[in-house]
Parts: structure tokens; C-alpha cells; sequence
């Protein structure tokens, strides 16, 4: 018994894969090539609507026009589209340098505003250095006066046991009373 037989054939499966390659291909390459394209075409089609005015403004006489009314038209004969378009250039280089002074501004009035937390930052580190300092001073004298208290109650003790030892070298027992303590304690 032969086995089973196979559902794809190599070449079929090529075939597919390519198919599923391009397609994945022109779905990620086509829109920026379609934009691309018209930009190219548009900028074409500008060029060819309007030519550039060829006259020559010098042999044409100067209309005298009544006053108040002027011909704007003939006196612009002689520039060309490229010297037409410095107006809404400096217009716009105008709106660029003031968003830019506006942008500064703030960009000052933020640093100001993070000098002056920075300065407060730095008062409080300060304050509580101080208070720091303080308390390690406090915990220092504490401790001096705890271990002189401990070196005071160490002779104190050395004292004690010398005096105990000196009071057994003489009879003295623990549990007798002894007519000194008896008058100690009547009195």
C-alpha cells in the first residue's frame, strides 16, 4: 500500500508563496510610491499652468491714470513668479521667528521655575543637614555621659567590693546587723 498522497505539489506551493510575497510587497511599497507619483505629476502640472511673464516693460508707455486709481497689473509686469512669493515667505519666516521668541519664553520662564524649586531642594537639604547634625551632637553627648555614668558605676562598684572585703577582713557577716547599721537605721 502506498501512502498518502500529498494535497500541495511543490511547485504549487512556490507558485503560492510568490503570489502571497508580492502582494505583501506592493501592499508595504505602493502607497508611498502612489504618493510619490502624484506629488511628481502635480509638481509638473504646476510648472506647465503658469509660465513665466516674458515682457518687456520697458517699451510699453506708463498709463496716467486719474488720481486715486492705480493699475496694479501693468506695474507688476516685471516681476517674475519667484519675486511674487517673498511676501508670503516673510510671512511665514515672521510667524516662525515669533513662535520661536514664544517657544524661548517659556523655555526661560521654565528654567526660572526650576531654579527657584532647586534653590528650595536645596534650603530643605540644608535645614535638614542642620537638624542632621543636631541630633548626631545630641546622641554623641548622650553616649559620653552614658559611658562615663558606666565608668562612674564601674568604681563605684570596685568601691563597694573594696569596702566589703576590708568588712569581712574584720568579721562582719552577711546576715548580722551591726550596731553601726542599727543607729543608721533608727535615725
Amino acid at each position: 500500500m502506498a501512502g498518502p498522497q500529498p494535497v500541495c505539489k511543490p511547485g504549487m506551493l512556490k507558485g503560492l508563496v510568490a503570489i502571497l510575497a508580492s502582494c505583501l510587497a506592493i501592499y508595504i511599497v505602493g502607497p508611498p510610491l502612489y504618493w510619490h507619483i502624484t506629488e511628481g505629476v502635480a509638481a509638473v502640472s504646476r510648472a506647465s499652468v503658469c509660465p513665466p511673464c516674458v515682457c518687456d516693460c520697458t517699451s510699453q508707455p506708463l498709463l496716467t491714470l486719474p488720481e486715486g486709481l492705480t493699475n496694479s497689473s501693468f506695474a507688476d509686469c516685471g516681476k517674475h513668479e519667484g519675486e511674487g512669493n517673498e511676501e508670503p515667505d516673510s510671512n511665514f519666516t515672521d510667524l516662525l521667528a515669533e513662535e520661536l521668541k514664544l517657544r524661548e519664553a517659556e523655555a526661560l520662564e521654565k528654567q526660572r521655575k526650576a531654579d527657584r524649586q532647586l534653590l528650595e531642594a536645596k534650603k530643605l537639604a540644608s535645614q535638614y543637614q542642620k537638624e542632621a547634625d543636631k541630633c548626631n551632637s545630641g546622641m554623641e553627648t548622650c553616649e559620653e555621659a552614658r559611658e562615663r555614668a558606666e565608668a562612674a558605676l564601674q568604681a563605684q562598684k570596685r568601691m563597694s567590693e573594696m569596702w566589703e572585703m576590708r568588712a569581712r577582713q574584720r568579721g562582719w557577716k552577711e546576715g548580722k546587723l551591726s550596731i553601726l547599721t542599727r543607729d543608721f537605721q533608727a535615725a
